[in-house]
C-alpha cells in the first residue's frame, strides 16, 4: 500500500471544508480550477473509477485517481475544441508518424492547464507526496528517438498555438525497451508500460476500420462502364482507435492523438475450440495482435521486414479511413478532401498512405483517377529526418506485391505517369528517369518509399539548414531539379513548457523574476536575459541553482548505478541514441586521451570532469552495443584508478528516455554534439541542452551551425570538418591509418584499448571496433581527432573562470528563442499547411 505521510491520508473530507457544509456540483468536480475542487474529484476518482476506499489505496490508486481528476479538466476542453472544429468545418492538420514519444503526461497537463500549484495544494492537504505520485506514472515508450520526440513536441505547440490537429499514430503494447545494464553490456527487457492502466486514453470501440492484407486482385468495368479494380484480400484485420486528449498550454485548445490497436475480426474459432484445437481457436486473434505488439520489429529476418510493412500501412490505413469518416459527418462528396485537410508524413515510415490514399478515392469512393492524384498531392506533405540512405526505406517488390498487391499496382500507375513527366522535360536523360523511378530497378527490385513520399506530395522540407541543403545537393537532388518549388527548410525545434517550465523549476523561477512569464510562450523573450549577463549577482544566482540541479543529479546517478560524483565537478554529457556516427567512441578516446596524460604526469593539472552517458542502441546493432560496453569498461579502470581519483569520473545513466532525460538535461554544463559533419538531420537534444544553459561542443552538423548563429561563436566550441570537407577527404581517398601513424596521442589512446587494458586482458573483445576506426572509420573519428582534443582543451581552460562561464551560460540561453517548436509550427501553418488558429471559448 502507499506510504503516505505519517498523519495520513485525508480523504474523509476531501473539500477541506470543516463542516462540509458547502456544496458542490458535478460541474466544480469535473471541470473545477481549485483546489477544494482538484480535492474532491481526486476522492471521487479514486471511489468511483478506481473502487478503492483509502485506507487501502496504493500509491497507484493514488495515482490514477489525481490523473482523472487532472484529465477531466481537459476532456472538457477537447469536447468544446471538437464541436467548435465540427461547426466551423475547420482545417485540421493530421500528423502521421509512426512514432510518438510523449513522456509522462501528469505534470505536463498540470502546467498546460495552469493547476500545478492547485494540485500540489491538493494532494499535500490530502496527506499524499505529489512527487511519489509523479515517479508512480509509467512512461508510454512508443518512439525510438528523436524523431518521435519531436512528434510530441509538435502535437504540443500545434494545440497551444490553437491549431486544429490530430495525431495518428500505433498503440504498441510494448514500446522502446527499458535497458539494464549487465557486466557493462545493453540487455533488453519489455516494456509493459501499460501493465498498471493508462489512464490518459479513451477507447473508442466504435471507430474501427478493416484492413486488408494479401489475396490478388480482379479487374473490371461497373455499370457505368468505367475501369474498376476490386482486391480480394485472405486476411482481414480490424484497427481500434485509442484517444489521448493533448492540451495546449493555457489556452483552452485540447487536440488529440489518435493511436491504433490490431484486433481480429473474429478473435476465437468455436469450431477449433469445440475439436480440441485450443490454440487453432485463437490463432487468428495472435496473428492479428501481433501487428501492433512491439514498437519495430527487429527487421533483419523476412519475417521482421513484412510485420514492419505490415505497421506501416495498418496504421495508415486506419487514419486515411478515419479522415474520411470525419470529413464524411458533414460533406457529401470528397471533392474538397484535400481543402479540409493538411496531412503531414513525418519520415518515410506513413509514405505508403499516397498509395493508399489513391486506392481509397478511387476503389471505394468511385473516383477519377486524375481527380484522385489531385487531391492526394495537395493533402500530403513530406517531412525528410534523415541523410543516411540505410534510413531511406525501401521494400523488396516480392515482398511488398504480396502484401499489398492493389497498392503495388496503384504505385506502378503513379510510376509510369510520373516517369513520362520526367521524360517530356528531359528527352533521352534515362539515367535521370531511373534514378528518379519509384522503382528502384538495380539488382533486386525495390521500391523507394522516400520517392513515392516526393512524387505524392505538394511540399518537401528538411528540418536544418545545413540538411536541406544536402537533401537538395545529394539524396533528393534530381526531385530538386525536377521541382525546385516543392523544396523548403523548417528547423526542428522543441517545446519550452516540458523542457525548460517543467524540467527546470529553479531555472524558471529566476528567469521569470527578472524578465516576467511573457517568454513562456514567446521563447524569443529570452533575449531580455541578455544583459543580465554582466550583473554578479544574477551570475551567481545563476551558478546556485545549476549547482542544486547537479546535485539532484547526483542523488539520481548514487540511487540508479552507485557512483558517487562531485556536483562541483563540469558535468560533461552525451545522451542519445547509440550510433556509430553519434561518435560515442569519439568522446570515450578523449577520455583515454586524459587518463593517458594523468598516468604520465600525475601532478598535471586537469579541470575535474564528469562524464555523464545515456542512450539505447538497436538490439541488431552490435557496433553500437559495443561502444556500450566499452565505455563501462573504461569507467571500471578510470574511476577505481587512485592516480585520477577527484579528477576524471565516468558514469552511464541506463535506460534513456523522456523522464530521465527531464532529470538530465538540467544538469549539464557541456553538452557533446559530436557527430560527423552531414549526418545529423538537425537534432533536438543540443537543443535542450542549450535552453537549460549547457554550453555546446559541437561540429559543423545538423541544427548546430543554426545554434552557433544564434547564440554567437563565443557561447559554442565548434571543431572538426565540415560536410563539405568531409566529403572532399573522402573523394581524395581517406586513410584513417595515417592518423593514427602520425598521432601519438591517438595511437597510445587506440592502443590502449587493442591491448586489452580495459577488458582484463581479452585482446578480442574490442577487435571489431578497433579495427573499424584503422581500416574504415566510415564516421571519420581520426581526421576530428585532434582538433576535438585541442577544442576539449579551451573547454576545460573556459570552465576554470566559473564567472566567465556563468556568463556564456546566460548569453545561450537568451538567444534560444528560434528553437521553440512554436516556431517550427507557425512555419508549417504559413508554408505548407495554410492552417489557422481557431480561438476555443468554453461555455
Amino acid at each position: 500500500m502507499v506510504d503516505f505521510k505519517k498523519r495520513g491520508p485525508t480523504f474523509s473530507n476531501p473539500a477541506g471544508n470543516k463542516n462540509m457544509s458547502v456544496r458542490m456540483t458535478s460541474d466544480d468536480v469535473r471541470k473545477g480550477l481549485t483546489t477544494e475542487a482538484i480535492k474532491r474529484a481526486i476522492h471521487e476518482s479514486l471511489l468511483y473509477l478506481q473502487a478503492r476506499f483509502p485506507a487501502v489505496a496504493t500509491r497507484n490508486d493514488c495515482y490514477l485517481a489525481l490523473a482523472y481528476a487532472v484529465r477531466d479538466r481537459l476532456l472538457h476542453r477537447w469536447l468544446r475544441a471538437a464541436q467548435t472544429y465540427y461547426e466551423k468545418a475547420s482545417r485540421t492538420v493530421c500528423y502521421l508518424s509512426a512514432e510518438f514519444l510523449l513522456g509522462p503526461q501528469l505534470r505536463n497537463n498540470m502546467i498546460n492547464l495552469d493547476i500545478e500549484d492547485q494540485v500540489r495544494q491538493a494532494v499535500e492537504e490530502m496527506g499524499l507526496d505529489l512527487n511519489g505520485l509523479l515517479e508512480q506514472e509509467e512512461e508510454p515508450g512508443l518512439g525510438n528517438g528523436g524523431l518521435g520526440r519531436l512528434a510530441a513536441c509538435y502535437m504540443d505547440s500545434l494545440a497551444t498555438l490553437e491549431i486544429p490537429a490530430i495525431g495518428y499514430g500505433i498503440r504498441y503494447e510494448f514500446g522502446i525497451f527499458d535497458q539494464e545494464i549487465r557486466d557493462g553490456w545493453q540487455v533488453e527487457v519489455t516494456d509493459k508500460w501499460l501493465h498498471l492502466g493508462n489512464p490518459w486514453e479513451i477507447l473508442r470501440p466504435e471507430i474501427a476500420f478493416n484492413v486488408k492484407f494479401g489475396g490478388y486482385t480482379e479487374a473490371g468495368c461497373d455499370e457505368q462502364g468505367h475501369f474498376r479494380v476490386r482486391w480480394i484480400p485472405d486476411r482481414v484485420v480490424k484497427g481500434i482507435a485509442y484517444d489521448t486528449p493533448l492540451v495546449g498550454y493555457k489556452v483552452n485548445t485540447a487536440n488529440f492523438l489518435r493511436l491504433w490497436k490490431a484486433e481480429a475480426c473474429e478473435s476465437f474459432d468455436f469450431q477449433s475450440f469445440n475439436i480440441g484445437d485450443y490454440y487453432g481457436a485463437v490463432d487468428e486473434k495472435v496473428f492479428s495482435e501481433n501487428i501492433t505488439k512491439v514498437l519495430y520489429p527487429n527487421d533483419e529476418p523476412a519475417a521482421g521486414k513484412q510485420l514492419r510493412l505490415e505497421q506501416q500501412y495498418f496504421f495508415v490505413s486506419c487514419a486515411l479511413q478515419d479522415m474520411i469518416r470525419i470529413y464524411l459527418q458533414r460533406e457529401k462528396t470528397l471533392d474538397h478532401f484535400h481543402i479540409k485537410y493538411a496531412a503531414q508524413l513525418n519520415d518515410t515510415h506513413p509514405s505508403i498512405a499516397v498509395a493508399e490514399l489513391m486506392r481509397l478515392l478511387v476503389d471505394e469512393h468511385r473516383m477519377s483517377w486524375d481527380q484522385a492524384w489531385e487531391i492526394t498531392r495537395q493533402t500530403f506533405a513530406y517531412t525528410n529526418h534523415t541523410l543516411l540512405p540505410e534510413a531511406l526505406e525501401k521494400w523488396p517488390l516480392p515482398l511488398f506485391g504480396r502484401l499489398l498487391p492493389r497498392h503495388l499496382e496503384i504505385i506502378y500507375e503513379i510510376n509510369r505517369r510520373f516517369l513520362d513527366e520526367v521524360r517530356l522535360k528531359d528527352p533521352g536523360d534515362e539515367g535521370r528517369a531511373a534514378r528518379l523511378s519509384v522503382i528502384d530497378e538495380a539488382g533486386e527490385r525495390y521500391l523507394r518509399m522516400a520517392h513515392l513520399a516526393c512524387v505524392g506530395s505538394h511540399k518537401i522540407n528538411g528540418v536544418a539548414k545545413l540538411h536541406t541543403e544536402l537533401l537538395k545537393q545529394d539524396v533528393l537532388r534530381d526531385f530538386y531539379e525536377l521541382w525546385p518549388e516543392r523544396f523548403l527548410n523548417i528547423t526542428n525545434g522543441v517545446t519550452p513548457r516540458r523542457f525548460l517550465i517543467l524540467i527546470n523549476p529553479r531555472l524558471v523561477k529566476l528567469i521569470t523574476r527578472r524578465i516576467g512569464d511573457g517568454w513562456m510562450k514567446n521563447l524569443d523573450e529570452l533575449k531580455r536575459l541578455g544583459p543580465l549577463a554582466d550583473a554578479p549577482d544574477f551570475k551567481a544566482e545563476w551558478r546556485q541553482l545549476k549547482h542544486e540541479v547537479k546535485c539532484d543529479l547526483a542523488s539520481q546517478i548514487r540511487q540508479r548505478v552507485g557512483a558517487v560524483v562531485n556536483p562541483d565537478s563540469m558535468f560533461d554529457i552525451q545522451v542519445k541514441r547509440f550510433h556509430e556516427y553519434k561518435r560515442q567512441h569519439l568522446n570515450v578516446l578523449h577520455i583515454i586521451t586524459l587518463f593517458n596524460r594523468i598516468k604520465k604526469n600525475p601532478n598535471i593539472e586537469v579541470t575535474p570532469r564528469t562524464f555523464i552517458f545515456g542512450g539505447k542502441a538497436a538490439p541488431g546493432y552490435y557496433m553500437a552495443k559495443l561502444i556500450i560496453k566499452l565505455i563501462h569498461s573504461v569507467a571500471d579502470r578510470v574511476n577505481h584508478d587512485p592516480d585520477v581519483s577527484g579528477r576524471l569520473k565516468v558514469v552511464f545513466f541506463p535506460d534513456f528516455n523522456v523522464k530521465n532525460g527531464q532529470r538530465i538535461y538540467p544538469a549539464a554544463d557541456l553538452s557533446e554534439q559530436i557527430s560527423t559533419a552531414g549526418k545529423e538531420a538537425s537534432g533536438t537534444g543540443n537543443m535542450k541542452f542549450a535552453l537549460n544553459g549547457a554550453l555546446t561542443i559541437g561540429t559543423l552538423d545538423g541544427a548546430n551551425i543554426e545554434i552557433l548563429e544564434e547564440v554567437g561563436a563565443g557561447q559554442f566550441f565548434m571543431f572538426g570538418l565540415t560536410a563539405e570537407e568531409v566529403l572532399h577527404l573522402k573523394r581524395k581517398g581517406y586513410r584513417p591509418w595515417e592518423y593514427y601513424d602520425s598521432n601519438p596521442s591517438l595511437r597510445e589512446a587506440i592502443d590502449l584499448i587493442r591491448s586489452g587494458f580495459f577488458s582484463n586482458g581479452d585482446t578480442k573483445l574490442f577487435e571489431p571496433l578497433v579495427n573499424s576506426l584503422l581500416y574504415q572509420d566510415e564516421y571519420m573519428l581520426s581526421a576530428d581527432y585532434q582538433s576535438y582534443i585541442d577544442c576539449q582543451d579551451k573547454v576545460s581552460q573556459a570552465y576554470r573562470n566559473q564567472e566567465e562561464w556563468s556568463k556564456m551560460s546566460i548569453l545561450t540561453v537568451s538567444r534560444m528563442g528560434k528553437f521553440s517548436s512554436d516556431r517550427s509550427i507557425r512555419e508549417y501553418c504559413k508554408k505548407i499547411w495554410r492552417a489557422e488558429p481557431v480561438h476555443i471559448q468554453l461555455e
